[in-house]
């Protein structure tokens, strides 16, 4: 039976690296999203760039086709209703995925396996007991092979590939997660982690001046020459040509890419088991009595409001939810069959 099927007809509750992380840090935004089962009716263009190339990096190691790679770009940007949106990431994720093809023309690894969904029990790590409430699911990037032993794959975009951002992989509790998991579902040796980093061009399209920003920055000009006169022009807007061609030649830079094998060792991954467990009970507890605490330290964790926050604010007004809110059952991508074909 498949991690799809069980998850079918299984009635435990299912939990993954995101719903637990989310309960880690702020148990009143796993309340809105998991119990609630809420989520904002605008989507944050970051997360979906950043599973944009997820989808595009599945496609480019299955085909080796950039055309389709663009092409798919160009279908998946398409359907996000902002204007603004399509502009920035629909030329920045093709400008990625040019450089990234050009980076890596033939891999250095074998793929064994692509977004590949798991799941697995819950142990208590004392008794050894199975949780009779919880399981855990999950999807990985990838398995692939780098000489003889096999690594997860996992993909990141950061804005910054620097020894700072490097010397936190190995905090990464979703790798060192998946890396039990997956190793204990498939009954495989699976040595450490392969991260497949690209980096986040930090550029922005020109949008050039307004007629009014023109004439004000020309009178300005006017004034400090001695005739009176300027030869100043127009800033026209960026075509999407030239960002384009920038992003391109930003993304040809080697240091834009960088790939890093980690280790855990089983110490980490008795950690993770352990830490698991204890998030699974404090759960229950939770369930049990309604305290669902807010961590007002993560509100503006990322220096900018928490999605949930008008929520929050509100006290749970029933206006806000109407206004701002839909209903989305949770791990939809984990419980739905692959297409043909994927």
């Amino acid at each position: 039976m498949n991690a799809v099927e069980l998850l079918r007809v299984d009635t435990r509750e299912l939990v993954t690296y995101t719903s637990l992380s989310t309960y880690r840090n702020c148990r009143k935004k796993y309340f809105w999203r998991y119990v609630e089962q809420l989520v904002p009716l605008e989507r944050d263009d970051a997360l979906g760039l950043g599973s944009l190339i997820h989808v595009c990096l599945k496609l480019w190691h299955e085909t080796g086709d950039l055309n389709a790679v663009l092409q798919l770009i160009d279908i998946e940007t398409a359907e996000r209703a902002t204007k603004d949106w399509q502009r920035k990431y629909r030329l920045l994720a093709r400008a990625m995925m040019a450089g990234y093809a050009t980076r890596y023309p033939k891999e250095e690894f074998e793929v064994l396996a692509l977004e590949a969904p798991f799941c697995g029990e819950i142990h208590n790590p004392e008794t050894g007991a199975v949780s009779r409430t919880f399981l855990m699911g999950g999807k990985y990037d990838g398995l692939v092979r780098l000489a003889d032993p096999v690594y997860l794959l996992e993909h990141k975009t950061a804005s910054d590939i620097g020894s700072g951002y490097l010397e936190r992989l190995w905090t990464d509790f979703q790798v060192a997660l998946y890396l039990k998991y997956v190793r204990e579902v498939l009954g495989i040796e699976i040595s450490g982690v392969l991260y497949n980093i690209i980096g986040k061009p930090n550029l922005f399209q020109a949008k050039g001046e307004t007629e009014e920003e023109y004439r004000v920055r020309y009178a300005e000009l006017c004034q400090r020459n001695r005739n009176g006169k300027s030869s100043a022009k127009r800033q026209l807007p960026e075509s999407d040509e030239d960002y384009e061609r920038r992003l391109c030649e930003k993304m040809s830079d080697l240091t834009m890419y960088h790939r890093e094998v980690l280790l855990f060792s089983e110490s980490r991954i008795q950690e993770i088991e352990a830490e698991v467990w204890d998030l699974t009970q404090n759960l229950l507890v939770s369930r049990r009595t309604g305290r669902w605490y807010q961590n007002t330290s993560f509100c503006f964790h990322w220096n900018k409001p928490c999605c949930y926050y008008p929520l929050c604010k509100s006290g749970g007004s029933e206006l806000v939810k109407s206004e701002f809110y839909r209903h989305e059952p949770p791990h939809q991508e984990l419980r739905e069959e692959p297409e043909q074909g994927e």
